[in-house]
């Protein structure tokens, strides 16, 4: 099972205004791609990238994603970021899609 993890902020980032906030994006993502893969599992994650959660590897993202102005939503599916700003569903479909995942009829 694969996870992908929503980075973002309650504040809008600054480039981003007009745009869904990260957790309106997070879970946009989470229904559109569960439609797409129905019984299919995966995993998705938000995180707050002021208060990241006591996990090494996320805290560390968080901090890249502040430090190098990075747009945020970041989308990360493992290790890969396929979504910054205002990520698009068909580059994060095609990312699944090289992980194994089949579009459901």
């Amino acid at each position: 099972m694969i996870e992908l993890v929503v980075y973002g902020a309650e504040v809008l980032c600054p480039s981003c205004v007009n745009l869904p906030s990260s957790k309106e994006t997070y879970e946009w993502l989470e229904a559109a791609i569960g439609r797409k893969y129905l019984n299919q599992p995966f995993q998705i994650t938000y995180v707050d990238i002021y208060q990241p959660p006591n996990d090494e590897k996320k805290q560390a993202f968080a901090e890249r994603v502040i430090e190098e102005d990075m747009f945020y939503p970041v989308v990360v599916l493992e290790d890969e970021v396929v979504g910054e700003g205002n990520p698009k569903l068909k580059t994060i479909y095609s990312a699944m899609e090289r992980h194994g995942y089949k579009a459901s009829e």
